[in-house]
């Protein structure tokens, strides 16, 4: 995989028939992480760390920054953070690709300075199994 540009890594998330980009976002991250059953003990080998495999939970989370740009998916955002949903989200990585899930918005924030515009910060974290699709 060569080098691809950083607008073309996509957050969408499900109006329940289609998947809507998030518009506006200016810069994205996703973070998987797994938690470590450590299960070292007394006769370990040299005392070194033994984990167990596949017991820890595993996470995904999915933050972004931007400006509004787009009514329709500005507040399909809005109303999933307020009602608390879980929705369907899919996160576009350019030439690796697609992960698919249920994610919650567990944070949304907004910040403005006097002379410039409004942004917002939203991050998603996983609510279930995510899938992989190859692009």
């Amino acid at each position: 995989m060569g080098a691809q540009k950083g607008k073309d890594l996509m957050v969408k998330i499900s109006d329940g028939s289609t998947y809507v980009t998030v518009a506006g976002l200016r810069s994205r991250r996703i973070a998987f992480n797994a938690e470590l059953v450590d299960i070292t003990h007394a006769e370990s080998a040299e005392r070194w760390r033994e984990l167990l495999a596949g017991a820890g939970v595993r996470r995904a989370s999915i933050s972004g920054r931007g400006l509004f740009k787009d009514a329709a998916s500005d507040a399909l955002v809005r109303s999933a953070f307020f009602n608390g949903l879980i929705s369907d989200c899919q996160l576009i990585v350019p030439d690796f690709g697609a992960i698919s899930g249920p994610f919650q918005i567990a944070a949304l924030e907004f910040a403005g300075e006097h002379n410039g515009e409004v942004t917002f910060d939203v991050t998603l974290e996983s609510a279930g199994a995510l899938s992989f699709a190859a692009l």
